[in-house]
């Protein structure tokens, strides 16, 4: 298990190899299909990603006095970011990306370029991911697109996920796919 802290290296990052364990503690940030969107469309993001890592996840967040408890936060779907995905890693220096399912090869090359990875989380997961955010450091964009949206600011301890597009044009999903099509041909 490789142990990655905020604020996340480019050495460090580019070290990692897909297929890697690693455990993610220190400042996440989530953003989903409205946040890339808002991006895309030169929305203003007051979040420094530089260094940092996003997090495709729309957690369930309720309120606990002045602040907020989280009580899910279980990855989404990546591969609904492809189309914006590339522009963001270049332009605002995120190191990890965390969801489900991948992305594409042109994430995948903006990965390379930029010094940055995928990890993959476990879907159905979304308890055991709340458990490891320690504190709810802050929300924007909460009034603009709702809670599941919003841009939130965990502090995680232990966060746990897989590498599966490494910062060297690796991908995991593309080694099962050819995996598989190759067994396919076989028992053809």
């Amino acid at each position: 298990m490789k142990e990655l802290t905020y604020p996340f290296d480019e050495r460090q990052i580019r070290a990692l190899k897909a297929g890697d364990a690693v455990e993610i503690s220190g400042l996440v940030h989530t953003g989903r299909d409205k946040f890339h969107k808002f991006f895309a469309d030169g929305g203003k993001i007051t979040v420094d990603f530089r260094d940092g890592a996003l997090y495709h996840c729309g957690p369930v967040c309720v309120k606990a006095g002045d602040g907020w408890r989280v009580v899910s936060a279980g990855p989404t779907t990546s591969v609904r970011e492809n189309p914006y995905e590339p522009k963001f890693i270049a332009s605002s220096g995120v190191r990890i990306i965390i969801g489900k399912g991948g992305m594409d090869a042109a994430t995948l090359a903006a990965m390379k370029k930029h010094g940055c990875v995928y990890v993959q989380a476990v879907g159905g997961a979304g308890a055991l991911y709340a458990a490891s955010v320690k504190r709810v450091a802050g929300v924007d964009l909460f009034e603009e697109f709702g809670a599941a949206e919003a841009c939130w600011h965990f502090e995680v301890e232990g966060f746990r996920g897989v590498v599966a597009m490494d910062a060297h044009g690796n991908s995991l999903f593309d080694k099962v796919a050819s995996a598989s099509d190759a067994r396919l041909r076989e028992i053809l």
